[in-house]
């Protein structure tokens, strides 16, 4: 998705003024700023946004600008999202030593000279230049080789639109790569398709008859002998039990005459 296009009476924007940068921070001086979020204020013009040079942080994304000029004196800025603006480069983003993310998806990058600034950024890790979910990307993502091209030419990137390319979980994202590339239909002839084969042979899965063991046999036997003995057994408990029962009686009611 392209950068919207101007809206009447949107050309000129707004620029940004040491109020503006004061009421939005809360800070009284604009060196003690370390963090400002100027998100979709319709900005186009960064103003005297270069003289916070404690700044670390950066949102200007949903803004018309279209340079980034007054950045360039921001030495401390570490993470900066400028996406859906209307920028044709990235020059003034060399001056950043400590940048660590920039996300410039939805802007109008179109070649990948144009992030060659970038290459001296040392810290420079997570790169964003388009952004599926929110419908942004930039005229250069439409190329099929853009992002070998942009691992190539910034090697020490981590993540790059959101996708780790290096490091740990690196190897889940190529696995996802090669499995939509080989999911992907192809345009040239290739060997035909292989039939499937079963699994298993045929008649795996009906049911097969029942096989006499002797060795079974012999042991239900056994168990059955077994079974018998313990019902003899019980029997002859119950006999003697009931003559031990009798006799005490007898000699109970023998008792019972003397004096």
């Amino acid at each position: 998705m392209e950068p919207q296009g101007e809206k009447p009476g949107e050309a000129e924007g707004l620029r940004i003024t040491p109020q503006l940068l004061k009421s939005r921070s809360g800070e009284f001086a604009l060196e003690s700023i370390l963090l400002l979020r100027l998100r979709g204020l319709g900005l186009a013009d960064l103003g005297c946004l270069g003289e916070c040079l404690g700044l670390e942080w950066l949102d200007l994304s949903g803004n018309v600008l279209t340079q980034l000029g007054p950045l360039a004196s921001l030495s401390q800025l570490a993470v900066l999202n400028v996406a859906n603006n209307r920028l044709t480069g990235l020059e003034p983003l060399a001056a950043c030593e400590n940048l660590q993310s920039l996300n410039a998806s939805g802007n109008l990058l179109a070649t990948p000279s144009q992030l060659q600034c970038l290459t001296g950024l040392r810290g420079l890790e997570c790169l964003r230049l388009r952004d599926p979910l929110a419908r942004l990307s930039n005229p250069l993502c439409a190329s099929p080789s853009y992002p070998a091209v942009v691992r190539e030419l910034l090697p020490g990137l981590k993540v790059v639109d959101g996708e780790r390319v290096t490091g740990r979980g690196s190897e889940f994202y190529q696995l996802c790569r090669d499995l939509d590339s080989s999911l992907r239909p192809s345009s040239s002839p290739g060997p035909g398709t292989t039939e499937a084969q079963p699994w298993v042979q045929p008649g795996y899965w009906e049911s097969q008859p029942p096989r006499s063991s002797s060795i079974l046999e012999e042991a239900c036997r056994q168990f059955q002998d077994t079974l018998q003995e313990c019902h003899d057994l019980d029997r002859q408990a119950e006999d003697s039990l009931a003559q031990a029962e009798q006799a005490l009686s007898s000699a109970g009611t023998a008792s019972s005459f003397v004096f």
